[in-house]
């Protein structure tokens, strides 16, 4: 058997030397390497059986900051000692407490003066004095403070009843800490420090040495230092995964405001203007500005005609009088299906496949499972001759990318598709299945007054649900909390 590394010949040289266990710091001493390599050198030695590492539990004793200004200024006990003496002995008490240094210290300094019998009170003429007959010897209470002075020192090196003492007084604090001892074993005393080498350098074949080394192996399988470098956030490389799936199932990315007109997100939707989704206690209406103008006129009346009486897409509309006033507010958009649309009233001829992967926001408590802004994936296709199938083909692969092999469909209903329906996917590790996204066919209402002739296939669902499947996650806020801990042990590649 062979040492693999210089490194590893220095420990082995130090133990030997020293002829008895070492602790980590005194290791790194005596070879001069830092610790971490020191770490990994040990680990491999004591695989191979060379060393052992057990471990001490030593306590140590430092000052507080209390004990550092005492240890400058003296025991509050002492410093009423001098005072006193400095007095003849004997001093009025009152005199004394204006009198001594620190007036916070005064009244311990009496109560420990009397303890350590160092001076009494005593009425004089029906006045109390502080009386003090001489200068007492220095205390081991004192003496432990003189000496932590330097520096932490272990409780066994001191007296460990003034230790406890000072620790009572909160000027000593005791701090247990934990060392690992590195020792030779049997096998460690007896093998020749011979090192292996990784490779045969120029001087190795010039001086002749390589006849004396051994090429080193390998073991993938040794603990190494954990590396935390840097790397994007789970929930911003997951959504680029998500792009690049569509991307590479010949989808376009399309992109839109975050504020938008409560046209294009609820009116050019079919949503009736009298939706609960489109109250307060759901939406986030702007204050300033809160209105915007429309400029389409043509698009606006034709929305108008649908909304109240169908105009003419075969359907009866939702009755009333639509408000334009209404369609002219602007909110923080709902869903990025507003996006879709626009698109869709920009880019009448098929095919058209596009998707949008954003944020979007809705006025809910902060909760486990909901929060006020988050991503949703949204998606559309437009060509002669579409139908729910090809939709229903489309986010099977999709989910299958996604690692997700068990789809079903079932119906749903929602205000601006017709059929509609929603994915859901088997969750092993729940033992259920759980919804994903609505999907389905734009309604006629939607679709013919933007000038559409073809059906149009949409969807749209939250992005961070699939996320929280991936990685196992059951509160949501996780995602956003930014918890160094959990960034570092989420897998690049679960």
């Amino acid at each position: 058997m062979s040492l693999e590394s210089r490194i590893e010949k220095d420990i082995m040289e130090a133990l030997r030397r020293t002829g008895r266990a070492l602790g980590f710091s005194e290791l790194c001493t005596l070879t001069g390497l830092n610790e971490s390599s020191a770490a990994s050198a040990v680990s491999s030695l004591s695989q191979k059986g060379l060393v052992s590492v057990s471990t001490r539990e030593t306590k140590y004793a430092r000052l507080t900051g209390e004990g550092e200004y005492h240890s400058i200024n003296g025991l509050p006990e002492r410093r009423l000692v001098k005072l006193v003496l400095g007095n003849g002995g004997i001093m009025p008490l009152e005199e004394a407490r204006k009198a001594y240094p620190d007036e916070s210290f005064f009244t311990i300094a009496l109560g420990w003066l009397r303890r350590k019998r160092w001076g009494a009170i005593r009425a004089i003429n029906g006045v109390p004095h502080i009386v003090v007959e001489k200068e007492p010897p220095e205390g081991v209470d004192e003496t432990v403070v003189r000496t932590l002075a330097s520096g932490p020192i272990e409780v066994s090196l001191l007296n460990t009843d003034a230790v406890k003492l000072l620790s009572g007084r909160g000027v000593v604090r005791v701090e247990d800490k934990v060392e690992r001892l590195v020792s030779l074993t049997e096998a460690g005393r007896l093998i020749e420090l011979k090192v292996a080498v990784t490779q045969l350098t120029p001087e190795l074949l010039r001086t002749g040495e390589w006849r004396n080394v051994e090429l080193k192996s390998y073991d993938v399988t040794a603990d190494v230092e954990p590396l935390y470098p840097g790397r994007l956030h789970p929930l911003t490389e997951f959504i680029k995964e998500v792009k690049e799936i569509f991307t590479e199932m010949g989808f376009t990315e399309a992109k839109g405001p975050l504020v938008e007109s409560c046209f294009w997100n609820f009116d050019a939707l079919f949503t009736p203007q009298d939706h609960p989704a489109r109250e307060m206690q759901d939406t986030f209406y702007l204050s300033h500005p809160s209105s915007t103008e429309l400029a389409d006129r043509q698009l606006v009346e034709r929305v108008r005609r649908t909304h109240e009486d169908g105009w003419e897409t075969g359907s009866t509309g939702w009755g009333g009088e639509w408000s334009e006033e209404a369609a002219k507010r602007l909110v923080l958009r709902t869903h990025t299906t507003c996006v879709s649309v626009r698109y869709l009233y920009e880019h009448r001829e098929p095919p058209v496949k596009v998707f949008s992967v954003d944020r979007v926001f809705r006025n809910e408590r902060v909760s486990f499972k909901s929060l006020a802004e988050f991503h949703q994936i949204e998606g559309i296709i437009m060509d002669k001759r579409v139908t729910l199938r090809d939709l229903k083909g489309v986010l099977t692969e999709f989910y299958k990318k996604l690692g997700l092999e068990k789809v079903q469909f079932w119906p749903s209903y929602f205000p601006y598709t017709e059929p509609s329906m929603n994915s859901v996917v088997y969750v092993p590790q729940a033992g259920r299945w759980l919804e994903l996204c609505g999907m389905g066919v734009f309604r006629p209402e939607v679709t013919k007054p933007l000038g559409i002739e073809h059906p149009v296939l949409a969807w749209g669902g939250g992005l961070e649900r699939l996320l929280m499947l991936r990685l196992g996650v059951t509160d949501i806020r996780v995602l956003y909390q930014n918890d160094l801990g959990w960034l570092r042990r989420v897998k690049l590649c679960p």
